[in-house]
């Protein structure tokens, strides 16, 4: 029988009462109202189904202000959102905190219409899925970095392009290569395809930008096989500190000489630069170093990021 039938109101009341009123425990409610203890479940959810009881919660503010204005002043950022995490939250809590709480953010510095440019990342797919349904825009979101591999993840630019897309509406460009190719030639095969060539005019005409922010031990590239410990030690030899896009770049934004650079097929860096929102998405603070690259090279205009890692920025 369903519950609106079994219970009659004032049952209900009064096991709501007892429960939440006068904090007595289930065992005890149930003896009071005389039922068995494995109905005051369902007792408490029918009242609360029925208007009897009414949930507030005090309003949450996700975000330290303090840490958002100081980054903003000390890096020249048009804007940041510094994200709270629950104590002791190891990585992927993190990115998943900072998700949650940080697509609204996203959400909200992204234009109405234009052209968006989106990397792949763990972090920015904490973003990307967390974005709600909600006015139609008319963007065009483009695929800024070439695959991973060929088995797609939902953490890679292609998914996470086609995502968004599904969300508001507009139209979606895909690179379709690898992220790396075998050499130069092959990459400039692909650059002289007209298909790549359109691809490449929209992503110079992008309005903002969504990429992820890692250092060289924490590479989605090295987790999933692309790289392995002679192309670290070679990244870092060259100076290599952090990565954006499959882009390899130093202590100071400039993208490194490295054997890579020939071979990835991903917006450039001197392109992200002239992007008017370029917003970088990371969580953890070991990702400082990085970011603090990224940020002096002028690579990122917005930051997501969470409390340890704006703290780690500003040490």
């Amino acid at each position: 029988m369903p519950a609106k039938a079994a219970y009659p109101d004032d049952i209900l009341r009064m096991a709501a009462t007892l429960y939440y009123v006068d904090g007595l425990g289930q065992t005890e409610v149930a003896k009071l109202v005389r039922v068995s203890q494995t109905k005051i479940s369902r007792l408490l959810a029918a009242a609360l189904e029925r208007g009897i009881v009414r949930i507030t919660v005090e309003e949450y503010h996700a975000r330290n202000d303090k840490l958002e204005h100081q980054l903003c002043s000390r890096f020249g950022l048009r804007s940041a959102a510094v994200i709270k995490t629950a104590r002791n939250a190891g990585a992927e809590a993190a990115r998943q905190t900072v998700g949650h709480f940080g697509a609204p953010f996203v959400a909200s510095v992204f234009p109405k219409t234009g052209v968006i440019a989106v990397g792949g990342g763990r972090s920015v797919a904490e973003v990307v899925q967390r974005f709600r349904r909600g006015e139609s825009r008319r963007l065009t979101v483009v695929q800024a970095m070439g695959s991973i591999d060929s088995n797609i993840s939902h953490v890679d630019a292609l998914e996470l392009g086609r995502a968004m897309v599904k969300l508001w509406g507009g139209e979606f460009l895909t690179l379709s290569t690898p992220a790396f190719v075998s050499d130069k030639k092959t990459r400039d095969f692909f650059l002289a395809s007209q298909q790549i060539k359109f691809v490449w005019q929209r992503l110079r005409q992008a309005d903002a930008a969504i990429v992820g922010v890692g250092p060289l031990d924490l590479s989605v590239y090295l987790e999933r096989g692309v790289l392995g410990a002679a192309d670290l030690a070679h990244l870092r030899g060259c100076g290599a500190v952090g990565e954006i896009c499959g882009r390899f770049f130093d202590a100071k934004g400039r993208e490194c000489a490295s054997r890579w650079r020939d071979r990835v097929i991903s917006i450039e860096l001197e392109l992200l630069k002239k992007i008017p929102q370029v917003i970088g998405v990371a969580a953890g603070p070991e990702r400082a170093p990085a970011l603090a690259g990224a940020l002096r090279g002028g690579l990122l205009k917005s930051l997501l990021i969470d409390e340890a890692l704006a703290q780690a920025l500003l040490a």
